[in-house]
């Protein structure tokens, strides 16, 4: 298995689009289109915010991560953030989401933090399990309960 930037693979953007539209944006109640969101991953970059990473296998796209520079709006001092990570339904289990994490805690080092930070609805105790840090429990616009952890970036 791979870890790439999605700017090196553009060949993967639609199903990139595809897997984080279905998962984080119908499923949210979001009123982002489609097209917003191929908009949003074909600019993607490599050394600055936004940044997408893809798990590739035999050119099989398994997972997908981005980093934000912020994804909590009410939380604007935590910088920067995990986000969308999300694995296909038929390769879970194998590590992809783990080395997704891996790869995204060298690239923030290598931009210089010292810490990666988190928001979760559902997925706390996934975390937890793998070393991330509880922060706090806060509401969203939305009133929603969201979980922030970090990790440091060492």
């Amino acid at each position: 298995m791979n870890i790439d930037f999605l700017s090196n693979q553009p060949e993967k953007i639609n199903e990139v689009s595809e897997m984080i539209f279905k998962e984080f944006i119908i499923k949210t109640g979001s009123g982002m289109k489609f097209e917003d969101v191929v908009k949003h991953f074909s600019n993607t970059k490599d050394n600055r915010f936004p940044i997408t990473l893809v798990a590739l296998e035999n050119g099989e796209c398994l997972g997908t991560v981005s980093i934000f520079e912020n994804d909590l709006k009410i939380r604007d001092m935590y910088k920067p953030w995990l986000a969308s990570l999300y694995t296909k339904p038929e390769y879970r289990g194998r590590g992809v989401g783990e080395k997704l994490i891996a790869k995204t805690i060298d690239v923030v080092k290598e931009l210089g933090f010292n810490e990666l930070y988190l928001r979760t609805e559902d997925a706390s105790d996934y975390y937890r399990t793998r070393g991330w840090t509880y922060l706090e429990t806060v509401s969203d616009e939305k009133h929603e309960k969201i979980d922030v952890f970090k990790v440091k970036c060492i």
